[in-house]
């Protein structure tokens, strides 16, 4: 299973990097400049097939996509060269592959709001006609009951009761709502107590002893909650939906990261923060992929949304960098000199590639 779950996130990757780079070149296409290649993965190659003027290949390393566009770097006099073509059209094909993952979202959002449905959160009391309200873990304090028990953020919870001396359970309720899990933890504290939580298609029953005197706002257990329903929508309506959620997580990202950086400059605590790398986000997709096909689309989407968000930061060597350079050209009204571009480039991806060096070996350290 777990061999399978790899190839899928694998697969994963390589269609979004593949479709970011179809950005660049349907872009290029239009706009009549030409392309070398169009790759998916990193040579060697493996193969290649020429159509018109154009390679498509195969490569052996399967860890992204590239294009290769004619004139890109410099030096290219001809008509179809990318540095021949007018300011604004260079800035589309710049900025085709960003584009790209957005509408990759908008397109997973509404597959998901037509097929399974959205989840949205419902007040506590609220009555649902014909509705399934679920309770949802959304939070896991670190060293916590819960955390040490094996629960996970995206667990389902049904029942709740208490543990007996054989290893079994009495005294279980279903659940419905926040308050029967809190009612009931309140009355049992220090007690062993069993939570039976649906996780993709299993249930499982995890034992833990909820705390007497627990850290101030962990709660005894040391989970947060949400009561969820999921809401489905019609052909004509999910198209609308994707587009609302592609822009509410859109906007919601740069709040999120905005809040955590005043936060942390007035030195307030940040639980549940963590900087993740490429090992950290197979790992959550890798999760999801256990809570089933829908919640893993979900966040295919979300993360299509950050690429997309940064890659357009105004950083040299990404695509926002290229386009900032595309805006001072067009100010000035004639092209940074090649020399210096190409330095300050290599000198950010160099930055970059360290950072990501970082980030992956925190990564790893958190796997052991």
């Amino acid at each position: 299973m777990l061999v399978i779950n790899i190839l899928i996130i694998l697969f994963t990757i390589v269609v979004l990097m593949a479709l970011h780079e179809l950005g660049h070149f349907l872009m290029a296409k239009k706009f009549g400049v030409g392309v070398e290649e169009f790759g998916i993965g990193y040579p060697p190659r493996i193969f290649g097939k020429k159509i018109g003027k154009t390679i498509y290949s195969l490569n052996l390393i399967p860890f992204g996509a590239f294009v290769k566009i004619v004139g890109e770097e410099g030096g290219v006099e001809s008509e179809n060269s990318f540095s021949k073509k007018p300011v604004w059209q260079r800035s589309l094909i710049v900025l085709g592959g960003v584009i790209s993952f957005w509408i990759i979202s908008f397109i997973l959002f509404t597959l998901i709001a037509g097929v399974w449905g959205i989840e949205k959160e419902v007040p506590q009391n609220a009555v649902l006609q014909g509705k399934n309200p679920q309770i949802v873990i959304t939070y896991i304090s670190p060293a916590s009951p819960a955390e040490k028990a094996g629960i996970k953020i995206g667990d389902v919870v049904t029942t709740i009761g208490l543990a007996d001396n054989s290893g079994g359970k009495h005294n279980c309720q279903k659940i419905s709502q926040i308050k029967d899990i809190q009612q009931f933890v309140g009355q049992n504290l220090g007690k062993k107590i069993v939570l039976t939580v649906k996780r993709g298609n299993k249930e499982n029953d995890i034992f833990l002893v909820p705390r007497k005197s627990p850290p101030k706002g962990e709660g005894a257990v040391g989970i947060g909650m949400s009561r969820i329903i999921k809401e489905k929508y019609s052909w004509w309506q999910a198209p609308l939906e994707g587009a609302l959620i592609t822009a509410r997580v859109t906007i919601k990202i740069p709040v999120s990261l905005a809040e955590l950086v005043v936060k942390h400059f007035k030195g307030e605590k940040m639980s549940g923060v963590e900087i993740v790398g490429p090992v950290g986000v197979a790992q959550i997709m890798n999760q999801f992929l256990n809570y089933g096909i829908d919640k893993f689309l979900f966040l295919v989407s979300v993360i299509s949304i950050w690429l997309a968000i940064f890659n357009a930061l105004p950083i040299p060597a990404l695509d926002g960098g290229r386009f900032l350079f595309l805006v001072i050209e067009g100010i000035r009204k004639r092209p940074i000199r090649q020399e210096i571009e190409q330095k300050v480039t290599a000198a950010f991806f160099i930055a970059l590639i360290l950072l990501m060096v970082v980030v992956t070996i925190m990564d790893v350290v958190r796997l052991f």
